[in-house]
Order: structure tokens, then C-alpha cells, then sequence
């Protein structure tokens, strides 16, 4: 399979060169030049088939010989080790639980996917690597628990000072070893920036040879489909397996990899019949699907810090799928946006009528739920686990947050570097710490 730019379709790399160099030599991001349909007999046996089957069924041809059958299904096996169940919330509503892994974010996934596919091209090239990452939240913890260890790869995430939890500050900043997290004095918008700068450097990417463990690396946001085909085979077993019962997927949208994958998944053959982009105050995709005219703004916080994008990357692959036509776009996506106060009275009215307990980004997806035709199931994807905004949750819901038994508290030391928003002086750290 092989890659080209978004913004320039002569720019066209392999698997693994898009993988090491995150970003093409523009402005634009990777997209796959083909978008396989899956053959009738997978979707026939879907509802039989494991996690780590679909999702190696899902990726192989996005990866196609250049990784060989057995060390593939090895990697994807290592990444889907966790489960990834579909929980009833009442009627035919459900919730996709996506925070099972180790860091308790839907991030895990891409995160380790990327750290093994990296791990393994890197060790076949003997070379090292410097992985560069921006987070609003649940990514840097992701990436950082996902590379840690990890031979011949050094780590780098830039979080916006005083805008991320204090959970998920803590997963990023007490590893050490290769793990190094940065404060960046400013917005996600700005740590983004900066990474993006950096990979279009010629002279650090040659030099230090930086990729990127964001939603832009194909390696990150590929895997994420897997969710999709997961949950519909486990809505196939609960409902008949041939049934043809129309779905509605809500999605907590920050930087928009996750839409994006499941978009893909549909272009693949799978039964979604409609998306809606659920976003907090950040509210560039929404109002691009209604105004026609896409405007970036400055990122703006919310309770939902893991959605503080207010420039995402991804609209630009989501364009590349829908010849950046909206009134196309809008067609298999709705899109709105809700306040701090939606999201807090839909944690107390989910909690208090049914018992089911939401996170700041869940509770988004719910209340775009709304946006969903009254026909058919209705999925919202829970991004992270409660307890990650345990302060948050429990100042709305009576009872507490319990912590799951498989994470630890962490109570090491942690190792912060603080910087400005100058890209200058991060470059300076860069050269300086390799």
C-alpha cells in the first residue's frame, strides 16, 4: 500500500516511510491511495470472529508486504490485548467502551499499534528515532506508556501548561527512562504547532529522524477502524447476525482521527449508516458542515480537554475523502456543539436514570446522541475512563469514581521541562538533549 499527501498527490511514500516521517514534505497529511472493500464472507462472519482477527483482517492490506503475516499478526495481537466491550446504556443505546487499555484512553490502541510498528522497522533498520507528539490530554499518557522501554526510541510530548488533567499529567510525567514531557507555555493549538514545525524542518528530520505519534501518523489513526468493525459484530451477536438494523455512531471529536477511521471503515463495506462529530466549544468542524467554510479559531478549554483542538488536523484527511465538499461531508456526518453545562447535566441525568457513568468526552457523545435519527441503535464511543476526571464526574454524581484494579496510582517523581511556545527554543532543547 502505498501513501500520498493530502495536499500534494505526486508526494507518495510506502508504509514505513510514512510511518518514520509522520508528516509528507507539505502542509498536507498521508492518506492510503486505495481504500480496500472487504469481501462479503468477512462481514458474514463477523460476529464470530475475535478482536485480534478483525483487526488483523482490518490492517493487513493498509500494511501489505512489507510486514510478514506472522510478525503482523504478532504486532496486532500485542495491541489488542485488552477488551473493547459495547455496554448497554438502555433502549437500544449503547456505549463502546474504549478505555480499557493500560493508560484508560481509546488511545491505547493507536499508541501501542504505532510503538510496535516503529519497534519493529526501527530494530530491522538499526537506527533510532526521536518521537515527537502533541496532547490535550489522553495521547501523550498513551503514547508515553506505549514507547516506554521501547529500544532505539526516544520520546517527546508537548502538553499545554495548566490545561491537562492531573491524572494525565502524572501517566506522561513520571516514566522518565525515554520519556521526556514538556509543558509548553500556551494551548494544544501551540504544542501542536510546534511538532508540526519541527517535522517540516529539514534539517532536524534528517538528523535527529523525528516521527510523530499524533492522529497524523498513519500508524496512529489506522487502527482505530478496529473499534468500529468490533462494535458492530458485537451488536451482531446481540441482535441476528443478518439483521439490518441502521446505526448511528456518536464521536467525541478533538482532532477528528477517530471520525476519520471510522469514515474509513465505512468506505471498507461497514454497516454505519451515519456519524455525528460531537464537539465541546471548539467548534470549527461543526460550523464548517454548516456554513461551508472552514475557519480554524484558537483553541478554547473545556472539561473535555482531550477535544480542545480548535485547528485539527484531520479535517484535511476527511476532505481528501469528500473532494472538500461539505454538503458531501454532511451526508454520512452530522456535527454540533455543546457547552460545559451540557456536558455536566448529561453525567447527572445519565447516571441518575440509568446508572451509567460517563466522562466529560462520553457525556459529549451522548448528548450529540440528540443529533441521531430516532430509528435504529445508537453508539456513542467512551473515550476514557471516569476516574480520569474523577473531580469532574463526582462533583455531579452522588457515589465515587472507583478506580479499575488493573492501574496503579502513580505516585513516582515526576520530571517536567517547562518551555515557551517559541519554536526557536524548543528547536534549541531538540538539538541540544539528543
Amino acid at each position: 500500500m502505498n501513501y500520498q499527501s493530502t495536499a500534494n498527490p505526486l508526494l507518495i511514500s510506502n508504509f514505513e516511510e510514512a510511518v518514520f516521517k509522520g508528516l509528507p514534505d507539505s502542509s498536507g497529511l498521508y492518506m492510503p491511495m486505495q481504500i480496500p472493500h472487504l469481501p462479503s464472507s468477512f462481514f458474514s462472519q463477523l460476529h464470530e470472529l475475535s478482536l485480534s482477527e478483525i483487526g488483523y483482517q482490518v490492517l493487513r492490506p493498509f500494511i501489505g508486504s512489507e510486514i510478514d503475516e506472522i510478525t503482523f499478526r504478532n504486532l496486532v495481537d500485542e495491541t489488542l490485548s485488552f477488551p473493547i466491550p459495547l455496554k448497554q446504556i438502555h433502549d437500544q443505546v449503547y456505549s463502546l467502551e474504549l478505555f480499557h487499555g493500560p493508560t484508560l484512553a481509546f488511545k491505547d490502541v493507536g499508541a501501542r499499534f504505532l510503538a510496535r510498528i516503529l519497534g519493529h522497522f526501527a530494530t530491522l533498520s538499526n537506527r533510532s528515532i526521536t518521537v515527537l507528539v502533541a496532547t490535550s490530554g489522553d495521547t501523550g499518557s498513551a503514547v508515553a506508556h506505549g514507547f516506554y522501554g521501547v529500544q532505539n526510541v526516544d520520546v517527546v510530548v508537548l502538553y499545554p501548561k495548566g490545561k491537562v488533567s492531573d491524572f494525565q499529567r502524572r501517566q506522561m510525567t513520571t516514566l522518565g527512562k525515554n520519556i521526556q514531557a514538556i509543558e509548553i507555555d500556551g494551548t494544544f493549538d501551540d504544542c501542536q504547532d510546534l511538532v508540526k514545525k519541527a517535522f517540516l524542518d529539514r534539517n532536524l528530520q534528517d538528523k535527529y529522524n523525528l516521527t510523530s505519534a499524533n492522529s497524523i501518523n498513519v500508524a496512529r489513526f489506522l487502527p482505530q477502524m478496529v473499534y468500529y468493525f468490533w462494535a458492530i459484530a458485537q451488536l451482531k451477536s446481540t441482535y441476528s447476525p443478518s439483521s439490518e438494523i441502521p446505526v448511528n455512531v456518536s464521536v467525541p471529536s478533538g482532532n477528528y482521527g477517530n471520525l476519520t477511521a471510522g469514515l474509513l471503515a465505512k468506505r471498507m463495506g461497514l454497516g454505519i449508516d451515519h456519524f455525528i462529530a460531537a464537539a465541546n466549544a471548539n467548534n470549527s468542524f461543526p460550523n464548517y458542515l454548516t456554513t461551508g467554510s472552514y475557519s480554524p479559531k484558537p483553541s478554547i478549554a473545556t472539561l473535555s480537554n482531550a477535544m480542545d483542538v480548535g485547528a485539527p488536523s484531520n479535517v484535511r484527511r476527511i476532505n481528501a475523502l469528500y473532494d472538500s465538499d461539505p454538503k458531501k461531508i454532511a451526508l454520512d456526518v452530522s456535527s454540533g456543539s455543546f457547552s460545559d453545562q451540557d456536558c455536566l447535566q448529561t453525567i447527572d441525568h445519565v447516571y441518575n436514570t440509568y446508572k451509567y457513568i460517563l466522562d466529560p468526552h462520553g457525556a459529549i457523545g451522548y448528548k450529540a446522541l440528540s443529533l441521531a435519527s430516532e430509528q435504529g441503535v445508537s453508539i456513542c464511543l467512551e473515550t476514557a475512563h471516569p476516574i480520569k476526571f474523577k473531580e469532574v464526574v463526582e462533583a455531579v454524581i452522588p457515589d465515587p469514581v472507583i478506580m479499575p484494579t488493573h492501574v496503579e496510582k502513580n505516585l513516582n517523581e515526576e520530571y517536567i521541562l517547562s518551555l515557551d511556545k517559541d519554536y526557536s527554543i524548543f528547536k534549541d532543547y531538540l538539538i541540544s538533549s539528543r
